[in-house]
């Protein structure tokens, strides 16, 4: 797998990839960081991989607009209404992106042992070619991606402590991606991913 050391615009085929490792100064996204670890309310839902439920392996929450319900692997997530914080971080993302959010999905990776699988986000109420904006907060871990039909094209990255990887174009229609498990001592990392739900 190789590695993607770029900032700015990444050039892969078939997918728009955008990362900025210092989004947010050291001391804004420390700020964020404890402000979500402490104030939101996390979830650990259970999800069904053929046929056998399990927990999954990391914390959720969801922010968003009223009635933007959201549904991936089964499980069905009502909004919370957004935050101020929340609200200033949609803001700059929506400014320096010229796109628009409706709902932020939080995730909450304990330790090295949380993940998650080779997915893509590319359900039915994202509409086609859905433009996701990524921020991550705490311990770098790596994200991996693969193409879906030329099995040569693997890369990997490191998501670093107030940092933000657009995804736009035909990536989640082309390609997928994962946080990976690892046997590696790190933080708690929090990943917010800002999306339009029609």
């Amino acid at each position: 797998m190789e590695d993607l050391k770029q900032t700015g615009r990444i050039v892969l085929r078939d997918a728009q990839l955008h990362y900025e490792p210092h989004f947010l100064t050291s001391d804004a996204a420390d700020r964020l960081y404890k402000h979500l670890l402490t104030q939101v309310t996390w979830k650990e839902d259970t999800i069904r991989i053929f046929g056998k439920t399990y927990l999954q392996p990391r914390l959720t929450a969801l922010f968003g607009e009223r009635g933007k319900s959201y549904t991936y692997s089964g499980i069905q997530m009502h909004p919370t209404a957004f935050t101020p914080e929340l609200l200033d971080l949609k803001k700059k993302i929506e400014g320096l992106s010229g796109e628009s959010f409706t709902t932020c999905l939080l995730n909450l990776y304990r330790d090295g042992q949380d993940s998650n699988g080779w997915h893509a986000d590319n359900e039915k109420e994202l509409g086609n070619q859905p433009f996701i904006a990524s921020v991550s907060l705490g311990a770098t871990r790596a994200f991996n991606l693969k193409h879906r039909e030329d099995k040569s094209l693997r890369f990997r990255m490191q998501l670093e402590h107030g940092s933000l990887l657009l995804m736009g174009g035909r990536m989640q229609e082309s390609w997928l991606h994962q946080i990976p498990k690892t046997r590696k001592p790190v933080g708690k990392r929090i990943n917010l991913t800002f999306r339009k739900i029609s």
